[in-house]
C-alpha cells in the first residue's frame, strides 16, 4: 500500500511563495511513480496542477501556473516538491499530492492512482 503525506501549506500574501512537499511511503518504489499535484478550491472541481515523470525528465503544468510554479522530485528522499511563486488569491485551494504508474499525459486526468489528504494553501489579497 502507498501512503502520501503533504506538507508546506499555509497562509501567504499575494505575490509571496510557498513550497509544498509530498513524501511517499509504504511497500513501493518511489522512482516507479509519476508524481504530481491537484488542487480543489471551495465550490469547484478538483483540477490538475502539475506532473513530473518518474525520471524527472518530463514535466507539465496547467496553463494558469506556468512560469510561476515548478515541480521537482528527489528520488533519494522519496519526495516530490511544488515551488509556488508569485501566488495569487485564485491559487487558494487544498493541494493534493498524487502518485500513479501512468504516463504524464494520462496522469492529468486524475482518474487513477493514490492521493494524499491534502494541504491548505490560502493566498490573501
Amino acid at each position: 500500500q502507498v501512503q502520501l503525506e503533504e506538507s508546506g501549506g499555509g497562509l501567504v500574501q499575494a505575490g509571496g511563495s510557498l513550497r509544498l512537499s509530498c513524501a511517499i511511503s509504504g511497500r513501493t518504489s518511489f522512482s516507479r511513480y509519476t508524481m504530481g499535484w491537484f488542487r480543489q478550491a471551495p465550490g469547484k472541481e478538483r483540477e490538475f496542477v502539475a506532473v513530473i515523470s518518474w525520471s524527472g525528465d518530463r514535466t507539465d503544468y496547467v496553463d494558469s501556473v506556468k512560469g510561476r510554479f515548478t515541480i521537482s522530485r528527489d528520488n533519494t528522499k522519496n519526495t516530490v516538491y511544488l515551488q509556488m511563486n508569485s501566488l495569487r488569491p485564485e491559487d487558494t485551494a487544498i493541494y493534493y499530492c498524487k502518485a500513479d504508474q501512468v504516463s504524464v499525459l494520462y496522469f492529468r486526468t486524475g482518474r487513477t492512482g493514490y492521493s494524499g489528504q491534502g494541504t491548505q494553501v490560502t493566498v490573501s489579497s
